[in-house]
């Protein structure tokens, strides 16, 4: 029974002194309020003094950064400290009450808006309660969600730095009514929470006077993460412009060359159509990427042109072009040499023929053209033809063929060939004419394929280094440019 009295009485105690301690509260905010308090005036005793306002922003979320709308989503507590001498008092008439929490709309607060605002919100949502100690000193943080206009430099996205400054400042006060003071040298980090497309590398403050009025800036410098864009944008497109150099390796009898380099250029005008719906639309910069993918275009465009008049070349023949010496001496002896490329010989040597002469025994050689049992393994059908004398024909001679030389006319054959021999004779020469001017012909051609294929080398090589240098001096700008900024 004496402890369930001592519970009680300590139960007795502990409720007496909870009443005692909301019983002064409530005597000390009818102190302050019933007291003739009017929250529209400015604290101050006198109208000449002014109300020195403490502002710290303490950075929560980087909620978004929406590049055609040029707008940051900022998630922050805007910390505002004052001294109000109508909400002091004494502790120990309160039971030492010293600080006291009460509703931010019952008091006089400083009207500190954001000036840069993007939706047309101005207002604070959440009305959240105000601190005030015993000296008047009143601290008010509430959370707010901003959404500050961003003026975007697209210039080198997506390896790009932005400065969104939030810009604050009375909307009624003068600078000699309300003065805003920095508290720290920048924005409260502590609570920050990473953002997975932008980092923020430092966050300075400073303050200006302007129109009479003072104003405080916030500049967020932030970073934008690279990795997504580079592996959807820049690695792909990179691929698909160095498949555009593979179109002058492909043999000019495809007739490939011209349809992959048309296919690499709409596949590029569709990723550039994929950055138009990202990047805001200004006139002011091109984004880095776009130049690139400019670069490409323009890239890829004189790329087939080039194969067009690789084409051209490959397909000329002696009937339609002539081939002027200076092409002969730059593109069939000097470039080849240069670029290591060796032209295989036109045809395999001649294996020796047996010779036989006609003259002696015309009905055999007779019943060998008539009877279509010559064999064609050379340039003489597997024989060697000599002349009345015995004498081989000299391949080489003006009037040699697919045939070696061309057999002798009709007038100076012997008299004892028959007509049907002499005819036969006559049809062969006509036939070595016609494969000799057909050799002739086939060698220009084969001269004009193998310049054709000399210039596509060249453009391989030339197009290649172009491709290389020119990826490589746009990508490296924003990281030269950096240092400059």
């Amino acid at each position: 029974m004496a402890s369930l009295r001592w519970y009680g009485l300590i139960l007795l105690a502990a409720t007496l002194q909870v009443c005692l301690c909301s019983d002064s509260e409530h005597r000390l905010i009818n102190h302050l309020f019933d007291s003739g308090y009017n929250k529209v005036i400015r604290p101050v005793q006198s109208r000449g003094e002014v109300v020195n306002v403490n502002l710290q922003i303490v950075f929560s979320q980087l909620i978004a950064v929406e590049e055609r709308e040029q707008m940051m989503k900022t998630n922050l507590w805007l910390g505002q400290d004052w001294y109000d001498y109508r909400l002091s008092w004494n502790p120990e008439d309160f039971d030492n009450i010293d600080m006291v929490r009460v509703s931010s709309e019952d008091i006089w607060r400083p009207d500190v808006v954001l000036f840069n605002n993007a939706d047309g919100n101005y207002d604070i949502q959440l009305m959240t309660k105000a601190w005030v100690q015993s000296d008047g000193h009143v601290h008010w943080a509430p959370p707010v969600v901003y959404a500050s206009a961003c003026f975007i430099v697209v210039k080198y996205f997506p390896f790009d730095r932005q400065n969104c400054t939030m810009k604050f400042g009375s909307w009624t006060y003068d600078a000699d009514e309300l003065d805003l003071t920095l508290l720290d040298g920048e924005a409260q980090m502590h609570r920050y929470k990473q953002n997975g497309e932008w980092d923020i590398l430092r966050s300075p403050n400073r303050k200006y006077y302007a129109d009479k009025r003072v104003y405080v800036n916030f500049d967020f410098i932030i970073k934008r993460k690279p990795l997504f864009y580079t592996i959807n944008l820049i690695i792909p497109c990179i691929l698909i412009t160095s498949l555009s150099v593979l179109v002058f390796y492909l043999p000019a009898d495809e007739g490939e060359k011209v349809t992959l380099g048309i296919t690499v250029l709409l596949a590029l005008i569709v990723f550039l159509l994929l950055i138009a719906d990202i990047i805001p639309p200004t006139s002011l910069d091109v984004p880095l990427i776009g130049k690139y993918l400019l670069f490409t275009m323009i890239f890829v465009s004189v790329a087939i042109v080039a194969t067009v008049y690789v084409l051209n070349v490959h397909h000329r023949t002696s009937s339609t072009h002539d081939m002027p010496d200076w092409i002969k001496a730059v593109f069939l002896e000097k470039l080849p040499k240069l670029l290591r490329m060796e032209r295989p010989e036109s045809e395999p040597p001649e294996p020796p023929a047996k010779e036989y002469n006609t003259w002696d025994h015309p009905p055999y050689f007779m019943k060998n053209v008539n009877g279509r049992s010559v064999e064609t393994k050379g340039r003489n059908f597997g024989l060697r033809v000599t002349d009345m004398s015995g004498n081989p024909f000299k391949a080489d001679s003006p009037r040699s063929g697919r045939f070696g030389q061309a057999p002798p006319s009709p007038s100076v054959l012997p008299k004892r060939l028959s007509p049907e021999a002499r005819k036969a004779l006559k049809n062969l020469k006509l036939i070595s004419e016609y494969f000799r001017n057909q050799d002739e012909d086939d060698g220009v051609a084969g001269d004009w394929q193998y310049v054709a294929m000399v210039i596509d080398r060249i453009c391989l090589w030339l197009f290649a280094t172009v491709c290389f240098l020119g990826t490589l001096g746009l990508f490296l700008q924003p990281f030269v440019g950096s240092d400059e900024e």
